[in-house]
């Protein structure tokens, strides 16, 4: 149906046509309230005839429409008038990178702006959750403004069934341009990822594969796979490499090609993993051009140097030639970076991943403190000489967690059994300085005290090495949003330090960064975002993980200022999501070591009976925190987004394997607890700067209505099954407490009353059958071990667990507990016989009942006879990256 000029759609009216096609017209027209031009596009006719597709695509189209950013065309309003659906849009001024590229490739200034400006928006709109799925030249728009990427997420929203033959039918319009026919194949397979090609799941990475396949066509002006026909074009993006652009285009910078080809890999998991980090490598491309004073590419320069006199370049030759004499002959070669591996020791794993620390460099370079386990899980720290070619295990150490050394690179601080100790790696034993509950981070100045994280939350304290009580020194800037203060680390005056603060438990990392302290004073100063702790690196560089890019920001230490921008150091460098520590350490004489792609990947779910055999994998790999249905019949668990920033409730039907998502919104909901009789689920959703419970019915249909409110985050635990009560772990704002297990009655007031409230940490609580007994996680005896007590008094309490386990969960019939011992690299499902009297209990010794390497979290089948397992499995994790003379490569 093609709209007249003067035909009114609400507010709008319409002008001009501006492209017509398989997925809708689109028109210029003229927001009458508003006095502004805009575009027009209208849905096809089939999309609205069907309420379901409609209502999909306009909670979408909202999604979209939030994103709100410069580099992505604005959503501004969605409309029906009559059975005519159709969306506004900013109206753009330009023409889209297609038209521009049949003049040819882009000079490589404007190539790198583009390219870092289309990224910019396709990390804003990743981390919303949005995937673009059809992103290629006819879908960018260039103007006076900058670019804009159109139709972000459309294509998905208003897709077909997919094709017989697993193609994906994507096709959008393009202002300025004829809109692509539904199914064309310009415009759309040759920028395909694979995996979409070929029907699979598709997630950021596919963006990244599209963009890369843009990025070439702008170095090289032609298409990174042709073909002749949409099969042969289909089997070059499935089988074949693009030409390598210097190849094509001898000018363009070298690492330009290395990312576009890395961008370019058939499997996803060889690809970039983010939008943020090709960014960076478009960044750090553009400014070494800059800082090497790249003005022009050589054959827009050759004429100008062919214009040069003979005798010119004579004289010159002859200058060049006593120059270079001085210069090599006179002074020394610059010295250039080393890079070596260092494995860990023979028969032991790098423990990277528990609660075990860092590799970290001695202040003089010379030694390497590590943690790592054998293959019973049992850790400790070792020191390995960097001349050496052997490391020693440090008696005394086990289970010791996130060391650090002392200015002499002789002594080191670690925390262990809740205590902040010391040792001498050359002598030992290792001595007591103070209390630490559950310590994260210290650093040790020249003057003999102690900066350190004695808790979990709250901020940080200072000790005399020598020994006495924490006194608390600083936090985060804004005391209600400061959950944490930790990995402290000092400047070269020895009393400023930085040190990583802000909220954990929030949605993504927006509240996280660098704050800048000093000792004796409670004042504290922002400095910058980061995803981990900081370290100050001579001649003045602050060196930090922004998602997994270890970065460097140049940091004048004199005037505790920042100076000038930041960029990558080191791609993928891990930093465990519940510490925030980077797997990064550097010395004072130019030595970084790190870790690189040390990582779980998503749980994977499978059935295991109660002989510890695996019987069949569930779904696809991503789940967390499974959580079956009182009939069994259903599982609820979270799973991340393709970032891994926020997290989502799925609801996934056993019997026939479809799964629907059940909460929506910006931030994290977790923590899915069905009611006994399987209508309603109970939940943790991030809302006005705080966790809250809400109940929603398992049918999905509305929104999830507030249980509980209040300043606290709460995460509920379990659920009785005579559905009185609620349990669930609350921890107090600021870190005014430790987590604690709190009681939520559904009858009567409502009002919330503690259950188990010391200053220890209390979680993962749950009932029995019947309700008398509650099983919960506590750390009173210094590390996480399983107990139970009789509800509602809670004044005895009997441990389950030896030598740690954490998530307890009841059989049905009440007679057994089970729980996961966590034992880095290996996790194990264990078994203790309960039997229980009125005041009493008798527990048998645990058993094993299945193990994994990496992490476990389970759910019991009503029947009792099976167990429905999230195995996230770890990789071993490959050896470490040492890099000396590392500053060498920055260009001051």
């Amino acid at each position: 149906m093609t709209l007249n000029a003067g035909t009114r759609l609400g507010a709008y009216e319409i002008l001009s046509v501006l492209g017509a096609g398989g997925m809708g017209e689109v028109y210029r027209a003229r927001d009458t309230r508003l006095d502004r031009t805009v575009a027009i596009k209208v849905l096809p006719q089939d999309l609205s005839n069907d309420p379901t597709r409609r209502q999909r695509f306009e909670r979408e189209a909202r999604a979209i429409a939030a994103l709100n950013h410069p580099h992505i065309c604005v959503l501004h309003d969605i409309g029906r008038e009559g059975q005519v659906d159709y969306l506004v849009l900013e109206y753009l001024e330009g023409e889209t990178l297609a038209r521009h590229l049949e003049r040819g490739p882009l000079p490589t200034s404007d190539l790198l702006r583009v390219g870092i400006e289309i990224s910019e928006g396709l990390e804003r709109a990743h981390r919303h959750g949005l995937v673009h799925r059809d992103l290629k030249p006819g879908n960018i728009m260039l103007t006076k403004m900058g670019s804009k990427l159109l139709d972000f997420g459309l294509a998905k929203a208003v897709e077909a069934e997919p094709a017989a033959e697993g193609v994906a039918d994507v096709a959008t319009a393009s202002a300025g341009k004829p809109l692509t026919a539904r199914g064309a194949v310009m415009g759309t397979y040759h920028y395909m990822a694979p995996e979409q090609l070929e029907g699979r799941g598709v997630d950021v990475r596919s963006d990244i594969f599209s963009f890369a396949a843009v990025l070439y066509e702008m170095a090289t002006g032609q298409k990174a796979f042709e073909g002749k026909s949409a099969a042969s074009i289909i089997a070059a993006v499935l089988h074949d490499d693009p030409v390598p652009i210097t190849d094509l285009q001898p000018m363009r910078p070298p690492a330009l090609d290395r990312l576009v080809r890395a961008c370019l890999a058939k499997d996803p998991d060889d690809r970039y993993q983010s939008a943020h980090d090709v960014r960076l490598q478009l960044e750090c491309i553009r400014d070494d051009r800059a800082r090497a004073g790249v003005a022009a590419p050589l054959a827009e320069r050759r004429k100008t140097r062919q214009r040069l006199a003979w005798g010119v370049a004579a004289a010159c030759l002859a200058l060049a030639v006593g120059f270079a004499y001085a210069w090599f002959g006179g002074r020394p070669a610059q010295v250039q970076p080393v890079r070596s591996l260092i494995a860990a020791p023979e028969k032991y794993s790098f423990a990277f991943n528990g609660p075990f620390g860092a590799p970290v460099l001695s202040p003089d370079g010379k030694l390497l403190v590590f943690p790592a386990a054998d293959a019973s899980g049992k850790e400790s720290l070792w020191v390995r000489p960097l001349n050496s070619l052997t490391a020693q295990q440090l008696q005394g150490t086990e289970n010791a967690s996130f060391p650090f050394w002392a200015p002499d690179s002789r002594q080191l601080g670690f925390f262990q059994d809740q205590k902040f100790k010391k040792i001498d790696v050359t002598s030992g034993p290792p001595t007591t300085v103070c209390d630490a509950p559950s310590g994260r981070g210290g650093a040790w100045s020249k003057d003999g005290i102690i900066i350190m994280s004695p808790e979990t939350s709250g901020g940080l304290s200072s000790v005399p090495v020598a020994g006495g009580t924490p006194i608390p020194i600083a936090s985060g800037e804004d005391p209600r949003q400061a959950t944490t203060g930790r990995w402290p680390a000092l400047l070269p005056d020895g009393r400023h330090f930085v040190f990583l603060s802000g909220d954990l438990t929030a949605p993504g990392t927006a509240r996280l960064g660098i704050y800048l302290g000093e000792i004796g004073s409670s004042e504290r100063r922002f400095l910058f975002q980061a995803d981990s702790g900081a370290l100050y690196v001579p001649p003045g560089y602050l060196l930090f993980l922004r998602g997994d890019t270890l970065t460097a920001q140049r940091f004048d230490a004199d005037g505790q200022n920042l100076r000038g921008g930041a960029f990558p150091v080191a791609l993928h460098v891990p930093s465990p999501l519940q510490y925030r520590l980077g797997l990064f350490s550097v010395s004072q004489t130019g030595t970084l070591i790190y870790a690189t792609g040390t990582g779980e990947s998503g749980g994977q779910l499978v059935w295991v009976n109660t002989k510890g055999i695996e019987t069949g994998k569930v779904g696809e790999p991503g789940p967390t925190r499974p959580r079956l249905s009182p009939d069994g019949q259903r599982v609820a668990y979270v799973t991340r987004n393709p970032e891994g920033i926020n997290s989502d409730i799925w609801l996934m039907d056993l019997a026939r394997g479809v799964q629907t998502r059940f909460t929506f919104g910006p931030g994290n909901n977790s923590g899915p607890l069905w009611s006994p009789d399987g209508a309603r689920i109970a939940y943790a959703s991030w809302e006005s700067n705080s966790l809250n419970i809400f109940i929603k019915n398992t049918s999905g249909a509305g929104d999830g209505e507030p249980l509980l409110r209040n300043e606290d985050d709460k995460t509920p635990t379990d659920w009785s099954r005579d559905g009185k009560y609620i349990l669930y772990t609350s921890v107090a704002p600021k870190g005014k407490a430790n987590p604690d297990v709190w009681v939520l009655p559904l009858f009567g007031d409502r009002k919330p009353f503690p259950y188990l409230q010391t200053r220890f940490i209390e979680l993962g609580a749950v009932f029995s059958p019947d309700s008398g007994w509650v099983a919960y996680v506590s750390d009173e005896s210094g590390k996480p071990e399983v107990y139970v007590s009789p509800f509602p008094l809670g004044q005895r309490k009997w441990q389950v667990s030896q030598g740690g386990g954490v998530l307890p969960e009841w059989s049905h019939d009440g007679g057994t507990l089970f729980y996961v011992a966590n034992a880095a690299p290996v996790s194990k499902l264990m078994e203790a016989r309960v039997k229980r009297t009125r005041l009493t209990v008798e527990i048998s010794a645990p058993r094993e009942v299945f193990h994994a390497t990496g992490t476990l979290e389970f759910s019991v089948a009503p029947d009792g006879r099976r167990f429905l397992v999230s195995k996230s499995e770890q990789a071993e994790p490959p050896p470490l990256t040492l890099v000396t003379y590392w500053t060498s490569e920055l260009n001051e």
